[in-house]
């Protein structure tokens, strides 16, 4: 675990975020207010994963509104 400044955190960030990838990153203040900076693990979802609707509608009911919308055009 690393600890900066604010100041030199400021100034590195690029690099301090890149450091973060491998190891907790500290960052005091001078008041003494305290950050953490650890890297999110990414999300490994599909983009076509939707969640669902709770709709009461029925197979019957969605192929008869597809049916409709089509003979429109």
């Amino acid at each position: 675990m690393k600890t900066y400044t604010y100041s030199q955190a400021r100034e590195r960030l690029a690099d301090i975020l890149e450091e973060s990838k491998k190891e907790e990153i500290i960052i005091r203040r001078r008041k003494g207010d305290i950050f953490s900076i650890v890297p999110k693990a990414p999300l490994r979802r599909s983009p076509f994963d939707v969640s669902g609707l709770n709709k009461n509608i029925s197979r019957k009911e969605i192929m008869a509104a597809i049916h409709e919308s089509r003979k429109r055009t």
